[in-house]
């Protein structure tokens, strides 16, 4: 039976795999940022920041990180948007406090938000979300 004939009046058959199964770079970032994530909320927890002020910002800026790696995960654009900014805003901050402060110890995570950055904006990660 030819599957191109009558019968098959449904047209081609998408196979059922998640888009995020293939990107297993999608799935690092989010992550990436679900440990940033954690990692303030501890220093929250273990009283690393002096000011109410400074803790409320942590806290925000945390929910901010987990909502964007859950986001990602689910390949939402939304998620992907939350997860480009926080990228690229982290490794600013990073930038800003290795060059103001001279705290060599921000140049790792400063290198792997520049990495996740630049694959984020790649036009194959942003034709595969919803």
């Amino acid at each position: 039976m030819n599957p191109s004939g009558p019968a098959n009046l449904q047209g081609p058959q998408k196979p059922q795999q998640k888009a995020a199964a293939k990107l297993p770079g999608v799935a690092a970032i989010a992550l990436w940022l679900l440990l940033e994530a954690v990692i303030g909320v501890l220093g929250v927890l273990t009283q690393h920041f002096a000011t109410h002020t400074a803790r409320l910002t942590v806290l925000a800026v945390c929910t901010l990180f987990a909502l964007a790696g859950l986001g990602l995960l689910q390949m939402k654009r939304w998620g992907w948007a939350l997860a480009l900014a926080a990228a690229f805003l982290t490794s600013s901050y990073g930038i800003y406090v290795i060059l103001r402060f001279h705290q060599n110890n921000y140049w790792v995570m400063t290198l792997v938000n520049f990495v996740f950055f630049f694959y984020l904006v790649r036009p194959e990660i942003l034709r595969r979300l919803r």
